[in-house]
């Protein structure tokens, strides 16, 4: 993320019930265990429970004021500060350092009171709700978050600062989550191309064995409720191989 970033669609926020309160912490208290069920309680921005610190409800585009890449403000989204399609659950750690930044490409149309666009917005800021957003987002061995190969220098610089602003890679705690998830999916690949091996030999009852339990825990890992799933699929999907990519949960 995505960002270790989950890919909640649009279509579940829908069944989201707006609570409506005088007290703005009342209401977004009230929020949290709602925004919390749509992920398995993890963070939509970091894809962990614990590691990204407390939970905020963030709102995308920033209500107050909005900050472009040079440090000039807009102004915010206030119309937006209690439209529940434009919250989202992030882990403090990166909420606190995000602000009000919200920048938009040169020559984006820019949404307004009197004239909203945000869907035509050309927003740095990758949303975890959008699955092409979710679809830049790539990881390496290392725990990084990195530009999907293939895209475009626009979306390449959306991953880069959208990475630095939400402090993705800089929160050492987080990227060494990363690392070790992808080398648990590493040895059980490697525990898998042996399996299957062997299985190709001949009858082998142990070796069946193997392969069952290897596709569990594999299935476990990459299910959206498992933290930091998303790095786990990238790990099985980086070898290119239509065998490994079946075990996606």
């Amino acid at each position: 993320m995505a960002l270790a970033l989950i890919g909640i669609s649009s279509a579940k926020l829908t069944g989201l019930v707006t609570v409506k309160s005088d007290h703005r912490r009342l209401l977004w208290g009230q929020l949290k265990p709602w925004l919390q069920a749509l992920s398995a309680g993890k963070c939509w921005f970091s894809e962990v429970r614990e590691l990204y610190s407390h939970y905020d409800v963030e709102h995308f585009r920033p209500k107050k004021e909005a900050k472009a890449l040079d440090k000039t403000l807009r102004d915010g989204y206030w119309w937006l500060a209690f439209d529940y399609m434009n919250f989202r659950l992030c882990g403090n750690v990166g909420n606190r350092k995000k602000g009000g930044w919200f920048p938009l490409q040169d020559g984006s149309l820019c949404s307004t009171y009197a004239n909203p666009c945000e869907e035509s917005e050309s927003a740095y800021l990758i949303d975890p709700i959008d699955d092409a957003d979710v679809a830049l987002i790539a990881f390496d061995e290392e725990g990084r978050v990195i530009s999907m190969p293939g895209i475009s220098e626009w979306e390449q610089q959306r991953v880069i600062e959208t990475v630095k602003r939400l402090k993705l890679n800089e929160h050492a705690p987080l990227a060494e989550a990363r690392r070790k998830v992808w080398q648990q999916v590493d040895g059980l690949i490697e525990e898998f191309m042996v399996a299957k091996s062997r299985c190709s030999a001949g009858n082998n009852p142990a070796a069946k064995e193997k392969l069952k339990q290897v596709r569990v825990r594999v299935r476990e890992m990459t299910h959206p409720a498992a933290e930091l799933s998303a790095v786990a699929k990238w790990c099985l999907l980086f070898r290119n191989d239509p065998q490994l990519s079946k075990l996606v949960g």
